[in-house]
């Protein structure tokens, strides 16, 4: 007997922190201070930084809702696809 579950991607998960990656390739630069500190509430789909490539800049958005525990780039790191930006506490 086979059971198969179906999944929202990152949902199926029992812990309570989640991960916002780098949605392209480029520069991080935080929007700390300006829109979101750590410690504040981040609703799904709010900017926590943007990614600089050339000639564009694409906003870090959360796809999750939580409270922001920390960021894990730094101010102008260079980040690939997919690199961790920032971790939440979700409950």
């Amino acid at each position: 007997m086979t059971i198969e579950l179906a999944l929202v991607h990152g949902e199926g998960l029992t812990v309570p922190e989640r991960v916002i990656v780098a949605p392209s390739v480029g520069v991080f630069r935080p929007l700390f201070g300006h829109d979101v500190a750590c410690g504040q509430n981040v609703d799904a789909g709010q900017a926590v930084g943007v990614i600089e490539g050339p000639g564009i800049s694409t906003p870090v958005r959360s796809p999750f809702r939580g409270i922001l525990a920390g960021l894990l780039a730094n101010d102008g790191e260079r980040l690939r696809q997919g690199e961790p930006v920032a971790w939440l506490r979700v409950a």
